[in-house]
């Protein structure tokens, strides 16, 4: 009985930090040293994060190629994807005003 009640608890813990970083998907999604932020190469509801006022994380990139919505990317690799909005034509590492 000890063995199911342990078990049981260490299932418990594995799921409340499994639903804590699904919670968190920033969180999550920053652990990884071998992508990066790009911003500018993200499509309309399909940033990760961060896509500007009045919006709230994951999925809210009002459109394409938002400059202040970013999309994680394999590290390196940012600065090289097509941006049409990008001052440069390409992802940015960091937020910015997009081109008209």
């Amino acid at each position: 009985m000890l063995t199911t009640q342990a078990g049981a608890a260490a299932l418990a813990l594995a799921l409340g930090a499994a639903l804590s970083l699904a919670h968190d998907p920033a969180r999550a999604q920053t652990q990884d040293a071998n992508q990066e932020k790009c911003y500018g190469v993200a499509l309309k509801g399909k940033n990760d994060c961060a896509a500007g006022p009045g919006t709230t994380c994951a999925g809210t990139a009002k459109r394409d190629h938002q400059g202040n919505a970013w999309k994680l990317v394999p590290k390196g690799t940012c600065e090289k994807m097509a941006s049409p909005t990008s001052p440069t034509g390409y992802g940015q590492l960091q937020a910015f005003k997009e081109k008209t």
